[in-house]
């Protein structure tokens, strides 16, 4: 692969570095928007495709494109107010701004730089062209350091650094506590072994928000210099980040290593902002962020904060003193680029070769091919951690013994399966030690435990193992309902609350004041389909607990709760249901919708399980879909090729005049998906539109 850079290539990467300074030109492009609206990127070269990536989800979601770039900027909340501010923080928490302009030249081959001036060249020039759909007039030009700048927002959002960050500012930081995580995707793959037609399966269910900076937006790329890929990428991506090719593809879902350190810094007791290390009382560097903050229309308000950075990294001060922050997303930035080779990959010994990047500070890969490899790996850059001290514990900031360094595990010593005996491979953001059959499974003790994986399970991968329990063999339709499943397990748990089960074991003589509600959810069949009438009172409770938990800092910890705390989750929901439905036990989809624009549809779905759907407050009572079942990809690899059908929760575009605005709904409330292919000669014999970057069309 083209990620090694021999002598003999010198002459050709010459001209590739010359080549990226020579403008593209939009009649090399062609787009070929399908019956769905999906855009099929046809170029010459990698560089030209990235170019129609870019002016193509332009076209269908520019506003979302724009809000990292705002943020690396510090320029989100003069647009989007106290909500836009929170990016704009974290952004400048990373502080990696000096480090990529720094290091970007060395850091990425000339090909992917080639890609990455594609990209900004085409985004520059839309916004040059529809100047009245910036957001901001100092938003544009992005250069591609903001795009790589973004990257390393998204990827710290991604190992969850927002977590620890929310407790310092919070203040409630626990000295004691361990950190876990609670995040939602399903990945599975199938080997032919197992499937009655004998294929290999493969399902690609990430659990995004439905919309906005991180949501999914679907592309086919198709280049004469072999980039050939269907899957889906985020606003600003210059890559798609999951699906297949004709030959591979694989899933992602967040994983749960150590993958943020905090330390609390032993401070002069007289001198301000001195911290001692090793020994020596240092300075804290100051680093200020301001900010205009948009309240109302043009009005702004002027946000100060101070901010430091100690040997450790970025440093805050609360009410409990002054905390750091070290980790490894903040330190990593070639995440695009190990994207790029991963979707170029043909086989997967090139798959791995790009993985070996470890471009990417964290998340699980599950994968599978045409020639029946399947894979899974909890990837990450852990640092190589002293195991004398408690890591996922705040730790000390007084010595250089707590200070790791930029020195992390190779990827050959990460967890990871291949092809196991079972036959298949599974991750619903739960332990890495289960990943397949208890036979086949990984050990703990044969890892480090300064990696810090977790060792739990959540709901989705305990009744995901129960649904395999009944299968020697599935056909393509099993698969399907198992990946569909509406249903919690038994007992009932989720991914960051351990006794949920006790929810369901109230004693309404301990709490006569919900006795009616205790009796009506104790009907409960545990599914969560749109004319279930218990499910509601559930859904509920899970809103008013997961705020408890969100108040308390604990939302990603594996906890243990009182009954008095499931019954006030009760409480609020026998409240919501008599206030605003008059009735305690009705349809699921009266309660929870499906909403764009307009319309409103009922929606199946729950919090952590595998047809997940997590809601928020909509209007008149009502609670409208927000993250979960988003960019699916159903795959069926054989040695002809593969066979594709994908769904997205609303339409390729996210603007209301599009007739792709909502066009996906009616299938995907059904729990359908839509057919699509890579065939060239199809995709053009069936299309609605073709044109080049910047024709009407």
């Amino acid at each position: 692969m083209a990620i090694r850079i021999a002598p003999l290539f010198v002459c050709l990467m010459t001209v590739l570095i010359l080549a990226q300074s020579t403008p593209i030109d939009p009649g090399n492009i062609t787009i070929v928007r399908d019956q769905w609206g999906v855009p099929h990127i046809y170029s010459k070269t990698d560089a030209e495709a990235a170019y129609g990536l870019a002016w193509a989800h332009a076209e269908d979601d520019f506003e979302s494109i724009q809000i990292t770039l705002l943020a690396v900027k510090g320029l989100l909340a003069s647009v989007k107010g106290k909500d836009g501010a929170i990016l704009d923080v974290l952004a400048f928490l990373l502080d990696t701004g000096e480090r990529v302009e720094a290091e970007y030249e060395e850091s990425f081959s000339p090909k992917f730089k080639a890609v990455l001036d594609g990209y900004v060249q085409g985004i520059n020039d839309y916004a040059e062209k529809y100047p009245g759909e910036r957001l901001h007039k100092k938003a544009f030009p992005v250069t591609t350091r903001d795009l790589i700048k973004g990257y390393t927002v998204a990827m710290a959002l991604m190992t969850n650094v927002q977590f620890d960050v929310q407790r310092i500012f919070g203040n409630k930081v626990n000295m004691q506590t361990e950190r876990e995580i609670a995040r939602g995707s399903n990945a599975i793959a199938v080997s032919r072994r197992k499937t009655t037609d004998g294929k290999t399966y493969l399902a690609v269910n990430s659990h995004q928000p439905l919309e906005g900076p991180f949501s999914w937006y679907e592309v086919h790329i198709d280049t004469e210099e072999g980039w050939h890929f269907l899957g889906a990428t985020f606003p600003g991506g210059v890559t798609p980040f999951h699906g297949t090719n004709e030959h591979l593809g694989w899933a992602h879902t967040l994983n749960h290593p150590d993958l943020s350190d905090v330390y609390q810094l032993t401070m002069h007791p007289e001198e301000k902002e001195t911290y001692l290390f090793d020994g020596e009382w240092l300075p804290l560097e100051k680093r200020k962020l301001k900010l205009g903050v948009k309240i109302w229309w043009f009005l702004k308000f002027p946000f100060r904060q101070t901010f430091y950075r100690s040997k450790y990294g970025t440093t805050i001060k609360n009410k409990q003193g002054y905390f750091a922050l070290r980790m490894p997303a903040a330190l990593e930035f070639r995440a695009a680029e190990q994207w790029y080779w991963m979707t170029k990959s043909r086989n997967f010994q090139e798959f791995q070769d790009a993985l070996a990047m470890q471009g990417s500070a964290g998340i699980n890969t599950v994968y599978a091919d045409r020639e029946d490899n399947i894979y899974y790996i909890s990837n990450g850059l852990l640092p190589k951690r002293d195991p004398s001290f408690a890591w996922k514990k705040t730790l000390p900031g007084d010595t250089s013994a707590t200070l790791w360094a930029e020195e992390f595990y190779p990827l050959s010593e990460l967890p990871q399966l291949q092809n196991p005996a079972s036959g298949y491979l599974f991750n619903m953001n739960n332990t890495p030690f289960n990943a397949t059959a208890t036979d086949d499974n990984l050990r703990p003790v044969d890892f480090p435990a300064a990696m810090g994986y977790k060792l739990h399970d959540s709901a989705r991968s305990l009744r995901f193992m129960k649904l395999m329990e009944n299968y020697q063999q599935l056909s393509y339709e099993d698969f399907k309902r198992i990946k569909y499943d509406l249903k919690y397990p038994e007992p009932l748990s989720t991914i960051n609350m351990a006794n949920l089960e006790r929810i369901l074991q109230l004693d309404p003589e301990q709490f006569p004041e919900i006795r009616e509600v205790i009796a009506a959810l104790k009907k409960w069949d545990r599914s969560t389909d749109v004319d279930n009438r218990q499910a509601a009172i559930f859904t509920l409770a899970i809103q008013f607990l997961i705020k408890h938990l969100t108040d308390e800092g604990i939302v990603d910890q594996y906890n243990t709760l009182p009954d008095d705390t499931y019954a006030a989750a009760l409480e609020f929901a026998q409240k919501h249901l008599r206030k605003h439905f008059k009735s305690l036990e009705i349809p699921l989809g009266e309660l929870q919708v499906h909403v764009r624009g307009k319309e409103e549809f009922p929606i199946w779905g729950g919090y952590d399980i595998l047809a997940q759907m997590y809601p928020v407050k909509y209007k008149k009572g009502k609670y409208r879909s927000y993250a979960g079942e988003s960019y699916i990809q159903m795959l069926r690899y054989s040695r002809d090729g593969v066979e594709v059908e994908t769904i997205n929760s609303y339409g390729a575009s996210n603007r209301p005049e599009s007739p792709h605005y909502a066009d996906q709904i009616p299938l995907y409330l059904k729990q359908q998906l839509k057919p699509m292919t890579l065939d060239k000669d199809k995709i053009f014999e069936s299309a609605k539109a073709i044109y080049h970057p910047g024709e009407k069309h």
